[in-house]
């Protein structure tokens, strides 16, 4: 039972991971929606299907258990957070837009072809990962048999029962996303000609010369773009000016309150003061406690693990000798030398871990470990009972062994008891991820490690520092709200910054960190609208002006004037340089003729490919590779419009590549590479049907 306890903790994960959603593995697919649409409960819509806000912050929730659990932390960041949800709404939406197209089709998993993939000759994926012996990768039966007899042999609404539905439910579920992903990508088809042309675009090589009137050679002040000049790139690029989700901007100004030096000054005197009671205190640990910000574990360390500074001096220091203050990471630190010792290098250990998880509590945890040591010091194997009862499947299919390992390498709680314990023993400690009972093994090498308590104190603003930055951002924002914003930064010596395109669920912005509560009002308000407050993000104050709301679905011309801009400007310019190469270009019999009369001059490129439009020196240009290739050798072209300017280019020849030898073969890895694209333009597909709407700004 403990051993499908602890792998419900990991299927999770595999109903994404695996089979069930292949196909988007490694999207990271964000969705829009107006904050002011849905309703007080629905945090977003797939189809006709509405998700509920408790679901989804349920989901976030185990997925950050799952993460805790994986990392060995105690807590998240907010950026970690931000992560675990979005992964968890591209998990949820995924599911939604999968489950709807499998049901559209009927697709079915038969009770046969259930059993085959639990105990057949070819497995699922996930009873191999769950089952699967970690020295050989292969599926123990065994281990797969002892489980399904316990099963079968389990009363109707027993846990074990369940969890067992609930894992070949979802196994069930992958085999048919599978079925449904063949549908489409057996339908992939790729000919002999276009093997040929893959071929022949990656291999086939072109030299030429070529004669270019750069854009830049144009001063922008000598360049008037007309509302005509918008409107007809704008027509043309229609597509690019989609939004998948309503984007906002804001202009705002922050007010600096990090620590100032005088408030680095005084957290260096306190800590000059702590170093003397450090000296005589009689109890380093509770000293550490009451005093030091941050709670380093007081463990032994070899060389090397110790912070450079002290690493110099506590390995020849007398016991009791304390160092500091000494800067380090932003903090001032005084360290003290509680004691040093020669101790193993490496040892090797085993052990049985209870997670309170799996054991209904922390107490209970504790209580079955002393049973379990009670009966190995009675006579019972230590291998066996860690197969069968140990929490890390990992270490218990082995016994429990975590094999040989150094100073370090564990969490300290574990490592003091291997490392200051001896040969033979059995120890009990608890750490974050439950009870373990250790045997230790063996231990090897020697070394001096030494235990060092450390009390740090971080260089942080002041009361006053923070009170006089809040009080200019909030002097700010009071004049603000009765002028011109720009006028008065300005006239206040704050500088204007840009918070562009932001999603309504961005827990910060480039410059500013933890800046949640302003995007969160970023997204209630209207064009113009100035913060009712001053925000906080870290030792920023903020005050911000809506400035920009880009909508989802097709943006209108006006909201994306300022971005377009520098490519219509050029298309100006294009114009201009075309008649001006045009003009050159007529009556020319060589390259060298249209240099001198647009003052320019001749550039080679040599050994050029279709497949990868490079310009050495330049940089991309499609457009001019393309018309390269499309050419008759010797011959002046046309001006030809590229990113970077106006080109006009001569082919002094091709260099044809050896015939294609293996068809079979091009054909195959393009169409692995038209397998591997279509699962990715699937999901984009499904989701655009599906018609995804996004409420989270208003509930995150």
């Amino acid at each position: 039972m403990s051993f499908l306890r602890e792998k419900m903790g990991v299927i999770l994960v595999i109903v994404i991971g695996l089979a069930l959603f292949a196909f988007v593995a490694g999207e990271v697919i964000h969705f829009g929606g107006s904050f002011f649409r849905g309703d007080a409960n629905t945090i977003g819509v797939v189809a006709d299907e509405k998700i509920s806000v408790q679901e989804f912050n349920q989901r976030v929730e185990q997925n950050t258990e799952q993460y805790k659990q994986q990392s060995g932390q105690t807590s998240v960041s907010p950026q970690i957070l931000g992560y675990v949800q979005e992964n968890t709404w591209n998990q949820m939406i995924s599911r939604s837009i999968i489950t709807s197209q499998i049901a559209k089709l009927n697709i079915t998993v038969g009770e046969s072809e259930t059993k085959s993939l639990i105990s057949g000759n070819n497995p699922s994926p996930q009873i191999v990962q769950m089952f699967g012996n970690p020295q050989t990768g292969q599926l123990d039966r065994a281990q797969l048999n002892n489980v399904l007899s316990s099963v079968n042999a389990a009363k109707d609404g027993d846990p074990m029962k369940k969890q067992w539905q609930e894992f070949v439910a979802q196994i069930i579920e992958s085999k048919k996303a599978e079925k449904y992903v063949s549908l489409v990508t057996n339908g992939l088809y790729v000919n002999s000609l276009e093997a040929t042309d893959d071929y022949e675009a990656k291999n086939k090589l072109a030299n030429f010369q070529y004669v270019a009137l750069d854009y830049a050679s144009i001063p922008d002040n000598k360049v008037t773009v007309t509302d005509a000049d918008y409107q007809e790139y704008y027509d043309a690029h229609k597509k690019l000016f989609v939004n998948k989700q309503e984007l906002r901007s804001f202009k705002y100004v922050a007010v600096n309150g990090a620590a100032s030096k005088e408030d680095s000054t005084a957290i260096k005197a306190q800590t000059e003061k702590l170093a003397q009671d450090f000296k005589t205190s009689n109890n380093d640990s509770l000293f550490v406690q009451l005093n030091s910000d941050t709670k380093t574990p007081i463990v032994y360390r070899k060389k090397g693990q110790l912070d450079p500074a002290l690493d110099s001096v506590m390995f020849s220091a007398a016991k009791g000798y304390v160092y500091g203050p000494y800067l380090s990471n932003g903090s001032y630190n005084i360290a003290k030398l509680i004691d040093s010792r020669v101790g193993p290098d490496s040892v090797k250990a085993s052990h049985i871990l209870i997670s309170a998880q799996s054991a209904g509590g922390e107490e209970k945890a504790a209580a079955k470990i002393d049973s379990l040591k009670k009966l190995i010091q009675g006579g019972r194997s230590f291998d066996e009972l860690a197969k069968l009862f140990s929490d890390d499947k990992q270490s218990g299919e082995k016994g429990g062994s975590l094999g040989t390992f150094g100073r370090g390498a564990m969490v300290p709680a574990f490592d003091e008891a291997v490392f200051n314990g001896s040969k033979g023993d059995l120890k009990v400690v608890t750490t974050q991820f439950g009870v373990h009972l250790i045997r230790i093994e063996d231990q090897k090498g020697s070394a001096k490690v030494v235990k060092v308590a450390i009390v740090n104190k971080p260089i942080q603003p002041s009361e006053k520092t923070r009170s006089t930055a809040y009080s200019k951002a909030q002097a700010f924002l009071a004049s603000v709200n009765n002028g011109d914003f720009d006028a008065e930064a300005k006239k206040e010596k704050l500088t204007v910054q840009q918070g562009t395109d932001v999603t309504g669920v961005a827990a910060g912005i480039p410059g500013l960190d933890n800046a949640r509560d302003l995007v969160r009002w970023v997204f209630k308000s209207e064009v113009g609208d100035v913060s009712e407050q001053v925000f906080t993000a870290g030792d920023q104050y903020v005050v911000a002006q809506l400035s920009q709301i880009k909508p989802e679905g097709q943006l209108p011309l006006e909201a994306v004037k300022t971005s377009i801009l520098p490519v219509v400007r050029n298309k100006v310019k294009a114009k201009q340089l075309i008649e001006k190469m045009q003009g050159a270009v007529n009556g020319a019999s060589s390259i060298n003729q249209v240099a001198q009369k647009v003052g320019g001059k001749v550039t080679p490129a040599q050994n050029i490919v279709m497949a990868n439009p490079v310009i050495p020196g330049v940089g991309v240009e499609y457009s001019v590779i393309g018309s390269v290739f499309g050419s008759q050798p010797k011959k002046v072209s046309k001006p030809v419009e590229g990113k970077s300017g106006i080109y006009a280019f001569v082919v002094d020849g091709f260099v044809k590549p050896a015939p294609l030898s293996n068809l079979v073969k091009q054909k195959q890895q393009l169409a692995q590479m038209a397998l591997q694209r279509s699962q990715g333009q699937l999901f984009e597909a499904l989701q655009d049907k599906a018609n995804v709407k996004d409420y989270r700004a208003k509930f995150l």
